[in-house]
């Protein structure tokens, strides 16, 4: 009855173990293809259009990486009903 045990507790082990590594397989997978699917089609078309997302290059003639938001007072009827 012992042998019957150890044998049933020792396939419920090694089914837990493949179950695991199955699982990693599969979100590794399935990770790489979102991955490649999401943002390498959006940098492919984002280079082909010429879309630079962020802005890295320091023109000659300014002086800093800052870029001027151009925050003014507006009138305070601009601030309801915004959506």
């Amino acid at each position: 009855m012992n042998e019957i045990k150890d044998l049933s507790k020792g396939f419920a082990e090694g089914f837990k173990d493949f179950g695991n590594n199955i699982s990693i397989i599969i979100n590794s997978v399935l990770l790489l293809v979102v991955y490649i699917f999401g943002v390498g089609i959006t940098s492919l078309i984002a280079k082909i259009f010429g879309k630079h997302f962020l802005e890295m290059k320091l023109l000659k003639k300014e002086k800093t990486y800052w870029s001027n938001l151009n925050l003014k007072k507006k009138p305070i009827d601009e601030y309801y009903r915004q959506f």
